[in-house]
């Protein structure tokens, strides 16, 4: 009896390697390929700034009302060269003739997802390219901006208007 359990149990053990040896196999490569480009998107909660009037003697900078605006950079780039945020202005502050210099004009940020915003203060710009307000690598950004306006004696009574860009460049 123990040589039949032995013997079948050799048998057994024979088709089952006899099976696995003489099966079919097939193998074939695939190569992947994908497209990844170079994008930015911004997002800014507010399109207007506007400064009061305030006293120069007691307040040398004037917040803007619009301070804590929530500002959203989104970038991809595959370029060693980092994304950049700019800030440029059409022209100076005018009423009128009168005028009051864009750099008098300031922004800060506090960064609130990654580090991407200038801290500041940063003095816009009306040169090509701009005021740098921003600057790294891909990844999704917040923050908070606030903007800030130099306060003199010396500026004529008016309402004063300016228009500005803000440029998110992904290389």
């Amino acid at each position: 009896m123990k040589v039949k359990i032995v013997l079948l149990l050799i048998l057994a053990l024979t088709l089952f390697g006899a099976s696995a040896s003489y099966g079919a196999q097939a193998t074939a490569d695939v190569k992947l390929g994908a497209t990844v480009s170079s994008s930015a998107i911004l997002t800014l909660s507010t399109t207007s700034i506007t400064f009061p009037d305030a006293d120069p003697d007691t307040v040398k900078s004037i917040p803007a009302q619009e301070n804590g605006a929530i500002v959203t950079a989104k970038v991809k780039t595959g370029s060693a060269t980092p994304a950049t945020l700019k800030v440029l202005a059409a022209d100076d502050l005018k009423s009128g003739t009168d005028t009051i210099p864009i750099t008098s004009v300031t922004s800060s940020a506090t960064n609130t997802s990654g580090t991407f915003f200038s801290a500041g203060p940063v003095a816009w710009s009306k040169s090509s390219p701009g005021a740098l307000v921003g600057q790294g690598k891909s990844g999704s950004y917040s923050g908070t901006f606030s903007w800030f306006l130099a306060n003199d004696w010396n500026y004529a009574t008016g309402s004063y208007t300016a228009s500005a860009t803000y440029t998110l460049l992904a290389p």
